[in-house]
């Protein structure tokens, strides 16, 4: 475990949440800072002006009582707009402005941003050119999320690191996959080693990393800076004390107990209820309690049905109390990570 310095802040520990449109608001966000995470970097906002009073935009760029630095992920294809974005986000409070070249979702490749744009360097050198002018003025240090390449015959993950760090971007993290790969196959992490080796500004390394042990064999491997966590994060917040332990010591962590598992969740969908409000609260909490149950699931496929069926956020919260203190009542102690409902994260389950 090491900080990280980007430009002239420096980061606690090396360990960065990824930005995950729809899953790191800010409550998941301040959840996983408290439990370890270093960096938390926004989700991605649109740089469409005309998107910006959208309540889905107010609500990513609201970063009250957030934990500094706060990190804005902008996404967009047209250079002036991806400037005008990060300057908007500067006066809002952003200490970092991120560039999204990695995201490999067909609505954001469709008009061209995103991992699409690895297709297009010269159009890349504009957007990185303009992004930075505007992050100088302010003193603002600019970072870009990016892909290998477009697709496994066409890698360039070095020229554009080589790219990005003569233009002035202070940090780069690198998804071990081409955006063709989108979330399948093994993340490979020889060419973020060659990333690394080629370039003087810290790399971060993002693919498949779902336990301590994993995260301690790519930070070997590849020789970065740090490491960025996205899907494992999901429904394990727990992953980055985790992971800064076992990169400490050698040695696993205990699981966190149910009593703690129940505090923790209770805390997070309160937080995440006030966010949104009575009606999306409900709704959006959904996914995050399939994720914490979905281990128990297959033993409690009533609980998960229950909560998917709640109309209140009151209901969501009583059943959730009461599902752990009847857990707890049966003896059980630990609430141990196991999680088979995403790919490439360990599965969730209950420890005696």
């Amino acid at each position: 475990m090491c900080n990280v310095q980007i430009a002239h802040l420096t980061l606690p520990n090396n360990l960065f949440l990824a930005p995950m449109a729809g899953v790191t608001d800010r409550p998941f966000r301040q959840l996983c800072k408290k439990l370890g995470a270093g960096h938390a970097v926004s989700e991605m906002a649109a740089s469409n002006p005309a998107l910006w009073k959208t309540d889905k935009s107010t609500r990513r760029l609201n970063h009250y009582g957030e934990t500094k630095p706060i990190a804005v992920q902008i996404a967009g294809s047209d250079p002036d707009m991806m400037a005008h974005a990060a300057a908007y986000n500067i006066e809002r409070g952003a200490q970092i402005i991120d560039v999204n070249m990695g995201c490999p979702a067909k609505k954001v490749c469709a008009v061209a941003a995103g991992s699409a744009l690895l297709q297009n360097e010269p159009l890349v050198e504009s957007i990185l050119k303009a992004v930075h002018a505007e992050c100088a003025k302010r003193d603002v240090p600019l970072t870009l999320k990016y892909r290998t390449g477009w697709s496994p015959e066409h890698k360039n993950a070095i020229h554009i690191a080589q790219m990005a760090e003569s233009i002035g971007v202070s940090l780069l993290t690198l998804h071990g996959r081409t955006r063709a790969c989108g979330y399948t196959g093994d993340a490979e992490y020889d060419t973020i080693r060659a990333v690394k080796q080629a370039v003087s500004i810290p790399v971060i390394a993002n693919g498949d990393i779902t336990t301590p042990e994993k995260a301690k064999f790519v930070l070997d491997y590849t020789g970065a800076d740090g490491l960025m966590i996205g899907r494992a994060a999901q429904g394990n917040p727990w992953i980055f004390r985790e992971v800064l332990h076992y990169l400490k010591t050698g040695e696993a962590l205990e699981a966190p107990t149910l009593e703690e598992a129940h505090e923790v969740m209770m805390h997070h969908l309160r937080d995440h209820h006030e966010f949104y409000g009575e009606k999306t609260g409900l709704l959006t909490a959904r996914k995050h309690l399939q994720w914490y149950l979905c281990g128990p699931a297959g033993k409690n496929n009533a609980v998960v049905d229950q909560l998917m069926l709640a109309q209140t956020t009151d209901a969501q919260l009583r059943i959730v109390d009461d599902f752990f203190r009847a857990w707890k009542q049966s003896g059980q102690q630990y609430f141990a990570a196991e999680n088979d409902s995403i790919q490439h994260t360990p599965k969730r389950r209950l420890a005696a």
